[in-house]
């Protein structure tokens, strides 16, 4: 059953999302003010050294309080390709310049609350060019794709966007 949609109002607008209410209607009639979140894109890249180790970040998220392993990521700015995206962020927030880019998937994180969309990359290799400029990780490391399974069993792996595309990773 498809809702349709009257109309969209903001009250929040920032360069990373919109706040906003829906006007909506059920196919039985019923009309209401639904809430609205337009998020901006997202890039990442994992990469992959000949180990068969992805290069992550071990960081802090505020709003959840927990700590996890990432695949650097960011968003997509205005006018930048998503897989020139992946390779930037990877580069600010690990100081590794990525290896050839193969896209892998483009994830809808949560279409019930949100519009936005990841788009993950995986490089393979990486050259390190020095000091991350972009410090957002407490560690960086190449953690063994073999042991993705065990960290998202255990809820170490600190975003649903990064669980999904390494356990996709490693079943290829």
């Amino acid at each position: 059953m498809r809702w349709t949609v009257h109309g969209e109002r903001y009250v929040y607008r920032s360069p990373w999302m919109d706040v906003g209410l829906a006007d909506v209607e059920l196919p039985d009639g019923r009309r209401f003010e639904h809430h609205l979140l337009r998020v901006r894109p997202a890039a990442g890249v994992v990469a992959v050294d000949e180990h068969d180790r992805a290069l992550l970040i071990w960081r802090h998220r505020f709003i959840t309080g927990r700590w996890g392993w990432e695949i650097p990521s960011g968003r997509v700015e205005e006018g930048e390709e998503p897989a020139e995206t992946a390779a930037r962020e990877l580069l600010e927030e690990t100081g590794w310049r990525p290896g050839p880019l193969e896209h892998l998937l483009d994830l809808p994180t949560s279409p019930g609350v949100h519009d936005g969309v990841q788009h993950f990359y995986r490089a393979r290799g990486a050259e390190r060019l020095g000091d991350p400029t972009d410090v957002e990780a407490e560690r960086i490391e190449w953690v063994p794709l073999a042991r993705v399974p065990e960290l998202a069993a255990r809820g170490e792996i600190g975003s649903a966007a990064s669980v999904a595309t390494l356990l996709y990773l490693t079943s290829r």
